[in-house]
């Protein structure tokens, strides 16, 4: 990620973009955004004017947007659960993907029931529940929204983004 991506929120404040600083400042001074948190200390100077860099925009007025489906991948899940083991929390080696309730009970599926495993863990809980093996999930597993998705491996360029990102 470039130093001159913004976030951009609806007006009210969804997260619905992340744009180059050229385009969120000339959405500001369109009057058609209005900076919410500044870069630290970084300025752009134009002939006439001096504008402080933003890093959170928020538009002046509502974008209806069509939802955005985060189609289910092994890739998606994996992302989601950030390349980590959720029945023991490493990272170490290759990860599959492990249905929390297996097929044979009615296991579907769906975000809800995938998490990602190593294979130590995938074949110690075989085609039981985790309650069956004596393992305990790290997190409940559920659908991640678009943003979260899009930030779960990527680094995030200011901190303060998360709170508008729902990362905290």
């Amino acid at each position: 990620m470039s130093p001159g991506e913004v976030l951009v929120l609806n007006y009210n404040y969804e997260p619905i973009n992340i744009s180059t600083l050229r385009r969120a400042i000339k959405l500001i001074y369109l009057q058609k955004a209005e900076p919410v948190i500044y870069k630290d200390g970084r300025v752009l100077r134009a002939e006439r004017v001096i504008y402080r860099a933003p890093s959170v925009i928020k538009l002046n007025y509502y974008v209806k947007l069509r939802y955005r489906e985060v189609p289910l991948t092994k890739r998606n899940i994996l992302r989601r659960d950030n390349y980590t083991c959720q029945y023991c929390g490493t990272r170490e080696g290759p990860m599959t993907v492990d249905h929390v309730i297996p097929k044979r009970l009615g296991g579907r599926d769906e975000w809800a029931n995938l998490v990602c495993a190593c294979f130590r863990c995938n074949n110690k809980k075989g085609d039981r529940t985790p309650e069956e093996a004596g393992m305990k999930l790290l997190r409940k597993p559920r659908k991640p929204s678009y943003f979260t998705l899009l930030f779960a491996t990527r680094k995030i360029p200011d901190e303060r983004w998360k709170e508008f990102l729902f990362l905290k």
